[in-house]
């Protein structure tokens, strides 16, 4: 019987502005909590409940982890949340007469009332204790990923900078879930070769790669892309298949793009008055979404219709039955010539509930028809495919990401480039003081150096490069690059002097105070 591997990588950068009463890009993290990462952990919980048997792996990104364990913002997304309450009653109250949109504005209403009751009393602003539960019933695997996501081909100019991303990240997953990662979520599956001695180092089992990485690798993997493939210095290499992946994805083809599904953009925030949105708050602040959509995709760039929950569940249903189906078939045939086969089908977990508002219905539905409704496959992890099928070719993967091209363009090309040389002389600067003071015993050094650590990891972070290559958020992008590279070389020349401003490493401390453990001898 096959297997299919459903991987969620959830992931956000490290977004965290205690010197602004409100920041707008904040709201990244309200609204995958919102849309996403509650209505994710809902489903699980259903499932076990309903004593459905099924297997999902996961990646929480230490910066991700950072966010939710953070007392600030965790009081800063109960504010959003009552602002999102307040917002829908003031609609409630605004539409009478308009039957359908109270319908929408009711509906949201409920919803948002859900979360906060959820949030506040059921999980009391834990969710990082939410996944812990999960994973001890067996159903969740989660698995490590890189530091601040980090990508790691174009660090490894310094083995030591790569290394440091891969041992602080699995150090920040034994914190924040207390128990080993075995798995691996390589940030923007971007492969090279030498990570996975860097893998073996960090007792990591596995990982995953796009597609070509395996497929052009030396030698050639005789299953395909249906078994994994152990690497020369240990961990295996699982690749992800693109047919199921762009079933669910793809904007030309995949189920997201159903006309009766609810469209992202069309959101309050931008469409009603200003002063009917401050509530209270400063009526000159920037327009941002509410979460408060009330139209469909409706098909092409005319006028959108009202949203209708009933047909965008049907549409779920019918796609989750279709996704089954489309599997099942996969199964049959690769079984024909792959006895026990694996599919990896790996998403990023934001478009299921943010990007994909029925996403997680859909999810809930396919598991359950997984469990109940056919034999040709079941749900597995990749760490439990690997218990029953220990024996497995060896091979050298190549050099892949599933960026656009599959390689690194999207994170290095001429808009972003002049970030690396930075990045590199910051890691070598750290690599240099990391080795001096090896044996230093001082609190004070201590503590220099774990800032230090801090601002050289958020400055690397992939996702810098990759809203300046988008535009989606490049001014924003470009002050954390740079600020984050002025923290580090400021607080190091005061170090090497001996003359450390105790107001500005405090300043630091509080700014970008995530991984209170880090160990900078990483970076020896």
């Amino acid at each position: 019987m096959g297997s299919l591997a459903l991987i969620l990588h959830a992931h956000l950068p490290f977004v965290r502005h205690p010197e602004h009463d409100d920041f707008l890009e904040e709201d990244w993290l309200f609204e995958a909590i919102t849309e996403s990462y509650i209505p994710l952990l809902h489903m699980m919980q259903r499932l076990v409940h309903d004593g459905v048997p099924f297997r999902l792996t996961m990646s929480v990104t230490p910066t991700l982890c950072a966010m939710l364990g953070d007392d600030l913002l965790r009081r800063r997304y109960q504010r959003h949340l009552e602002r999102a309450i307040a917002l829908a009653r003031r609609e409630l109250e605004r539409q009478r007469g308009n039957e359908q949109w109270q319908q929408l504005a009711r509906f949201y209403l409920d919803r948002f009332t859900e979360c906060r009751r959820c949030y506040v009393e059921e999980w009391n602003c834990d969710l990082l204790g939410v996944f812990r539960e999960l994973q001890q019933t067996g159903s969740l695997e989660l698995i490590g990923s890189a530091a601040t996501h980090g990508l790691l081909p174009l660090l490894q100019t310094s083995p030591e900078a790569a290394r440091a991303q891969i041992r602080i990240g699995c150090d920040a997953f034994r914190d924040a879930f207390g128990s080993e990662p075995h798995g691996f979520w390589l940030p923007e599956c971007a492969y090279a070769p030498g990570l996975e001695e860097l893998l073996q180092e960090a007792n990591l089992r596995w990982f995953v790669l796009d597609t070509h990485g395996l497929m052009f690798g030396d030698p050639p993997p005789r299953r395909a892309i249906y078994a994994p493939c152990y690497t020369a210095a240990g961990p295996a290499a699982f690749a992800r298949d693109g047919d199921s992946s762009r079933q669910v994805w793809s904007a030309e083809e995949g189920y997201p793009g159903d006309p009766f599904y609810r469209e992202f953009y069309r959101d309050l925030g931008f469409e009603l008055p200003s002063e009917d949105l401050s509530l209270g708050a400063n009526p000159a602040a920037p327009r941002r979404f509410t979460g408060l959509k009330f139209h469909r995709v409706t098909g092409g760039n005319g006028e959108k219709e009202l949203y209708q929950r009933q047909l965008a569940e049907e549409s779920a249903d019918r796609h989750a039955t279709d996704f089954l189906e489309r599997r099942r078939a996969q199964f049959r045939e690769v079984a024909a010539t792959v006895p026990d086969p694996i599919v990896v089908t790996p998403f990023d977990a934001e478009l299921f509930g943010h990007w994909w508002f029925e996403g997680p219905r859909f999810l809930d539905l396919f598991i359950r028809k997984v469990a109940f409704d056919q034999n040709d496959f079941v749900l597995a992890t990749p760490s439990e495919f690997l218990q029953k099928h220990p024996e497995q070719q060896v091979i050298a993967p190549t050099a892949s990401s599933w960026g656009d091209k599959g390689y690194f363009e999207v994170w290095l090309d001429q808009s972003n480039a002049w970030i690396y040389p930075h990045l590199h002389e910051a890691a070598r600067r750290m690599v240099r003081l990391a080795r001096t003071h090896r044996n230093d015993t001082s609190l004070q050094v201590d503590r220099v150096l774990k800032q230090l650590a801090r601002e050289l990891l958020l400055a690397q972070s992939s996702d810098w490069a990759f809203l300046i290559r988008t535009g989606t958020a490049r001014d924003y992008a470009t002050k954390r690059t740079h600020g984050h590279l002025l923290r580090f070389n400021r607080l190091r020349d005061q170090f090497v002097a001996g003359t450390v401003d105790e107001n500005f490493l405090s300043e630091c401390e509080s700014r970008d105070n995530l991984f209170p453990n880090v160990n900078w001898r990483y970076y020896v």
